[in-house]
């Protein structure tokens, strides 16, 4: 009886647990939908259709994920309008939503003015680079063994500018570039720098976390 009451308590609570949704479609462009959900412990979902049946996962520090919650705390959970009402071109129509159990608040909007609004929706389309150039760099890696050193220089260029999220989720894929004499020495090369640099943030860390 009482494993069953912990399993009830702990369903309970995973229902319960609050969540950020956000989706943008945006007709012609470069996936003209994504959806982006953010669970408090960091557990991030990303899919570019609404019927992916494998979305990709990737894992938000706490901190991340918290700065993103606390944003929304800002925005009271989307119970207000956001949108500027100023007459800018279409941008993509954005959805903010906060889920909590049984409470949801939900808002559109192509433009905002609103500071914690840009701070939210800059993170999303932080996720939202990330994960392209996570899905170019996977098609590359599989089919375009030439191509690969362009996208790791895209690549590159977002981890240099600070726009990577989740930058760990790479690892496996340059560690099999690095690995594999069949691909260009110079995206080898690359492929190893990134994953240096990536790893070396990560080590400082888990050292700190030990002191």
């Amino acid at each position: 009886m009482k494993i069953v009451v912990m399993l009830l308590a702990f369903s309970l609570s995973a229902v319960s647990a609050p969540r950020l949704f956000y989706s943008k479609f945006f007709k012609g462009s470069v996936p003209e939908y994504v959806a982006i959900a953010v669970e408090q412990n960091g557990q991030t979902t990303y899919q570019e259709a609404k019927d992916d049946e494998n979305p990709i996962q990737i894992q938000l520090t706490r901190p991340e994920a918290q700065e993103m919650f606390d944003l929304a705390d800002k925005l009271d959970h989307f119970q207000r309008p956001i949108e500027s009402g100023l007459k800018v071109a279409s941008m993509g129509v954005k959805t903010f939503r906060f889920e909590n159990g049984t409470e949801k608040h939900e808002i559109q909007f192509n433009y905002s003015l609103d500071p914690a609004a840009q701070a939210l929706w800059e993170w999303f389309e932080r996720i939202t680079e990330s994960e392209a150039h996570f899905v170019n760099l996977e098609r590359a890696v599989r089919y375009d063994k030439l191509g690969v050193n362009d996208v790791l220089l895209q690549l590159q260029i977002s981890y240099e500018r600070k726009r990577l999220v989740a930058p760990e989720q790479f690892l496996p894929l340059l560690d099999r570039v690095v690995k594999n004499d069949t691909y260009m020495h110079i995206a080898r090369e690359r492929a190893a720098g990134m994953a240096e640099s990536i790893r070396k943030p990560a080590a400082t860390a888990q050292e700190k976390t030990q002191q």
